[in-house]
């Protein structure tokens, strides 16, 4: 048996307990919060001994953003393809068609948010976390902002946001404010319908985002 095989075996292995251990750990995290959880109850319902937690995670820190940084990029992942689902080359953004498809397919899960907030108040009392937090964060405002810049030539976006990277800002607020209604109400549909009202309203000057707006210097 050679020595690569027996590393790839590990290697998988190895991922396969982290994978476990990161979704056990976010339904525990949903149902109890993160200051109410300890690493026994992770590896009670992951089904792992603390050495393999130990082997993947330093502790429960690290593990909180592993997780968090996982969904964090498929929401990003999911925005940035809904904005390049058209005039990718640079050409004029639907913003209403673009709307549409980014609230289709945003992640609203409510076990989610209540695990995002959790971190929120965690990274708000730790530097560290938030620096790291405000990071990822800004990615996905960039993703946003570089559509949006792409399309400037056709796309007028509305004076009071002054760029694309303003936009971006108030996108991700318009998201952070409809998740936050979400967690009281718990009414996915409402919430997206919200979202993509709101969302059309900030990047549009009220004729449907493809035309120019007509505004002295």
């Amino acid at each position: 048996m050679s020595t690569e095989g027996t590393a790839g075996r590990v290697t998988r292995r190895r991922a396969r307990t982290r994978a476990n251990l990161l979704r056990a750990a976010f339904t525990v995290f949903a149902a109890k919060g993160f200051g109410h959880v300890t690493i026994e109850e992770v590896c009670e319902a992951a089904g792992y001994s603390r050495g393999a937690f130990y082997s993947n995670f330093a502790g429960l820190d690290e593990l909180f953003f592993a997780l968090y940084r996982e969904r964090a990029d498929l929401i990003a992942e999911q925005v940035s393809g809904a904005l390049a689902a058209d005039g990718a080359d640079g050409g004029d953004l639907d913003v209403r068609a673009a709307v549409d498809r980014v609230t289709d397919v945003l992640l609203l899960d409510r076990d989610w948010l209540l695990v995002k907030t959790d971190f929120l108040v965690h990274a708000a009392r730790d530097p560290a976390v938030a620096r790291t937090l405000l990071a990822h964060r800004a990615r996905l405002r960039q993703a946003i902002a570089d559509r949006l810049a792409r399309a400037r030539g056709g796309t007028q976006l509305p004076a009071v946001l002054a760029d694309a990277d303003g936009a971006a800002h108030a996108v991700v607020a318009a998201y952070d404010g409809v998740t936050t209604q979400l967690l009281l109400d718990r009414d996915v549909v409402r919430a997206r319908a919200w979202l993509a009202q709101l969302l059309t309203a900030l990047l549009t000057d009220g004729s449907g985002g493809t035309e120019r707006a007509a505004h002295t210097e």
